[in-house]
C-alpha cells in the first residue's frame, strides 16, 4: 500500500489544524487551573455532547468491535451495548446533580459526600488509583491499536507508531488544556465518523465482497448476523444479554461508562454552563454513541470474513507483523489498505483524529486528578495557579510516556476490556446509591475498592479463579465436578464484593450530621433515602432542605426506560434496514419515533429545556 500525494496532504493539513487549534487556545487555557481543566465551566451542550461522542471513538474501538464481530458474530457486541443503561441513568438522574456538585473533578465529590481522613485518603488514593493505573491501562488499549493500524497501513514499528503519534498527540494537549480538547474534538468528531462511513461504504463493495446483498448472504457472514445471540445456547445468553443487562451495566466502573457517571464524562458535565447544558451533552453523546455510530464499524468487520477469513490469511498479507500482535482485531486495519487513493488519507487521517480525541481527552482528564485531587491536596496545598498548570502540564507528558511503553507489550484491546470490567466489578452499586442514601459512607467505597480488586486478581490471575464445583452433566444427567465458567465469575466477585462493602458500611459509623448536612443542602438530591437526615437537621432546627419541587428520580427513572427503548430502536432498525428485512426495520423505526414524542413530554416533567 502507497500513500499518494493527496493522502499525505490530508493527514499533514490535519495535523497542522489541530496543532494550530492548541497554539491558539494556550494562553487562555493556561491561565489557572480551572481554565486548564475545565475552561471556566462556560460550555455548551453540544459542543461538550460532540467531545464526549469523539473520546470514545478511539482507535481500539473499531479494532475492538471487529475483533469481537469475527470471533461470536454481531450479538456479541452486546457486552458494551448495554451499557446505554448507565448512560441513560446519568442523563435523566445524575448529570443534573454533577452539575449542582460545582467541584473541579468527580473526585473532588468525595470530600463534599464523606468527611475527614477517610475522606481525604479515598481522594488521594482513587486520584492515583484512576488518574494513574487504570488511565495508563486504557491509553495503552488505544495506543495499542494505533500500532497496529500503523505497522498494517503504513508498516511502521510499534516504537516508531508511538512516537509519532504519541509525540504530537501529548504536545498539542499539553499546551492546550481542556479547551483545546473540546475544540479539536468538534473537527475531529467529523473527520473521524467520514472516515468511518466512507471506508464502511468502500470495503462492502470491494470486488471480493461484492456488495451488500452478497455480504450479508456469504457463507463466511451468514452466521455472523444477528443481533440477538442464540437464546437456545445458555453460555451465550448468560454472557452477552443476562450478566450485562442484568448485572455488568450497575454492577461494574468503566470508563466512559461509570454507573452514576464520571470520568471525562463527569469532567463535561462539570464544564458544562449549567445543569440543563449538561443533561443536553449527555444524553446527545449517548443517542450517536449506541445508534449510529457502531454500524459502519459492523459492516467493515464483517466484510473483512469475506477477504480475510482467518488469522492466518491476515499474517499471509502482512508477514511484517510481529506475532505477538496477530489477531483477528487487525482485520479491520487489513481492510483499510483496500481503499483508493484520496479517501485512504481521509480515513488515515479519521483514525489520527480518534487516537489524538481519545488520548488527549484520558491526558487531561487524569492530569486533572493528579494535579487537583494529589498534588494540591497531599503535595503542595498553597501551590500557584500558575505552577498547577505547570504539574498539569507535566503529568500529561508522564502519563504519556508510561501508557506508549505499557502498550508496546499487549496484544490485544479485549484484554484491557475484561480486566478492566472484572476490577470494577461490585463498585457500581455504590456510585449509584451514595447520592440517595445517607448510610454510605467513605468507607463502603474504600472497602469495595480493595475487595472487588483482590478478588479479581484471585478469580483472574491465579488458579482461585478455577474453583471446582458440581453441576449438572446435560449429556448424562448425572453430577459432576468440573471448572467454574469464566462467565460464572464476574457475577461471583460483583455479589462477594457487595456483601463486603454492606457489611463495612453497617460496621463502620456514619458520616457527621455536619457532613451529610452541608452535602444535601449543596446537592437536593431528595428521595426516602435522606428522610432520616432531614428529620435529624429539623431536630438540630438547621435549614437543609431548599427545593420544595416533587422528586423528580422517578419520572428520570421513566424517561431512561423509554429513552432506551427509543435508542434501541433506531440502533436495531438501522441493522435491519441494512439486512434488508423490511418488515422489522419499519416495525422499529415506528417504535422509535413513538418512543420519541412519549421522552420529550417525560423530558417536560424533569427540566425546563436544554436550550
Amino acid at each position: 500500500m502507497e500513500l499518494s500525494g493527496l493522502d499525505y496532504s490530508l493527514i499533514f493539513g490535519f495535523f497542522a489544524i489541530v496543532l494550530g487549534i492548541g497554539i491558539y487556545v494556550s494562553k487562555t487555557s493556561g491561565k489557572n487551573s480551572t481554565e486548564y481543566f475545565l475552561s471556566g465551566r462556560n460550555m455548551p451542550w453540544w459542543i461538550l455532547g460532540v467531545s464526549m461522542v469523539a473520546t470514545t471513538f478511539s482507535t481500539d474501538t473499531p479494532n475492538f468491535v471487529t475483533d469481537i464481530v469475527r470471533k461470536d458474530g454481531v450479538s456479541s457486541n452486546w457486552v458494551w451495548w448495554a451499557f446505554l443503561i448507565t448512560g441513560l441513568l446519568t442523563v435523566f438522574v445524575y448529570a443534573k446533580l454533577w452539575r449542582k456538585s460545582n467541584v473541579a473533578t468527580d473526585i473532588e465529590f468525595y470530600e463534599l459526600r464523606y468527611g475527614g481522613k477517610p475522606a481525604k485518603f479515598l481522594r488521594g488514593f482513587r486520584a492515583v488509583y484512576l488518574g494513574v493505573i487504570f488511565n495508563i491501562f486504557a491509553m495503552a488499549g488505544v495506543t495499542l491499536a494505533a500500532i497496529k493500524i500503523g505497522g498494517v497501513m503504513l508498516g511502521l514499528q510499534p516504537w516508531e507508531t508511538v512516537v509519532y503519534a504519541g509525540a504530537i498527540t501529548v504536545l498539542f494537549s499539553a499546551i492546550g488544556g481542556f479547551k483545546g480538547v473540546i475544540y479539536t474534538d468538534f473537527l475531529l468528531f467529523f473527520v473521524a465518523m467520514a472516515g468511518a462511513i466512507g471506508a464502511a461504504y468502500y470495503c462492502v463493495n470491494l470486488p471480493e465482497v461484492g456488495g451488500l446483498q452478497n455480504l450479508i448472504t456469504h457463507e463466511n457472514v451468514a452466521n455472523k448476523l444477528n443481533i440477538f445471540p442464540d437464546f437456545n445456547d445458555k453460555e451465550i445468553l448468560i454472557t452477552l444479554i443476562i450478566i450485562p443487562l442484568a448485572v455488568q451495566w450497575w454492577s461494574s466502573w468503566f470508563p466512559g461508562a461509570e454507573p452514576g457517571g464520571g470520568g471525562y464524562i463527569a469532567q463535561r458535565m462539570l464544564a458544562a454552563k449549567d445543569e440543563n447544558h449538561a443533561i443536553g451533552a449527555t444524553f446527545f453523546f449517548n443517542i450517536m454513541h449506541y445508534a449510529l455510530r457502531p454500524w459502519p464499524w459492523i459492516l467493515v468487520a464483517l466484510a473483512s470474513l469475506v477477504v480475510f477469513p482467518d488469522i492466518a490469511s491476515i499474517q499471509t498479507a502482512f508477514p511484517n507483523i510481529p506475532a505477538d500482535k496477530l489477531g483477528n482485531d487487525l482485520a479491520y486495519s487489513a481492510m483499510l489498505t483496500k481503499l483508493p487513493s484520496g479517501l485512504l488519507g481521509l480515513v488515515l487521517a479519521s483514525l489520527v483524529a480518534a487516537y489524538m480525541s481519545t488520548i488527549s481527552t484520558h491526558l487531561n482528564w487524569g492530569s486533572s486528578y493528579i494535579v487537583n485531587d494529589f498534588y494540591k491536596t497531599t503535595i503542595k496545598k498553597d501551590a500557584s495557579e500558575k505552577e498547577l498548570v505547570n504539574v498539569g502540564r507535566i503529568s500529561t507528558v508522564v502519563l504519556m510516556i508510561f501508557s506508549a511503553i505499557f502498550a508496546l507489550f499487549l496484544q490485544n484491546a479485549k484484554q484491557l476490556f475484561d480486566i478492566i470490567i472484572m476490577f470494577g466489578a461490585g463498585t457500581g452499586l455504590i456510585f449509584i446509591l451514595r447520592w440517595f442514601w445517607w448510610r454510605i459512607n467513605a468507607w463502603s467505597e474504600i472497602s469495595a475498592m480493595i475487595a472487588s480488586g483482590i478478588i479479581s486478581i484471585l478469580f483472574k490471575l491465579t488458579v482461585v479463579g478455577k474453583i471446582m464445583f458440581t453441576h449438572k452433566d446435560e449429556t448424562s444427567g448425572l453430577l459432576v465436578e468440573g471448572w467454574m465458567p469464566e462467565y460464572a465469575q464476574f457475577p461471583l466477585v460483583v455479589l462477594i464484593t457487595t456483601i463486603i462493602w454492606l457489611t463495612v458500611t453497617f460496621m463502620t459509623q456514619p458520616e457527621t450530621k455536619e457532613t451529610l448536612f452541608n452535602f444535601y443542602k449543596k446537592i437536593q438530591p431528595g428521595g426516602p433515602g435522606w428522610n432520616k437526615t432531614i428529620a435529624d437537621a429539623e431536630a438540630d432546627a438547621v435549614q437543609i432542605v431548599t427545593d420544595t419541587q416533587p422528586w423528580n428520580v422517578p419520572s428520570g427513572i421513566l424517561a431512561m426506560l423509554v429513552a432506551m427503548v427509543f435508542i434501541y430502536s433506531i440502533m436495531f432498525a438501522t441493522g435491519y434496514w441494512i439486512y434488508g428485512e423490511t418488515t422489522l426495520a419499519l416495525t422499529l423505526t415506528v417504535v422509535a419515533l413513538s418512543a420519541g414524542f412519549i421522552l420529550t413530554r417525560l423530558w417536560k416533567k424533569i427540566r425546563a429545556s436544554v436550550f
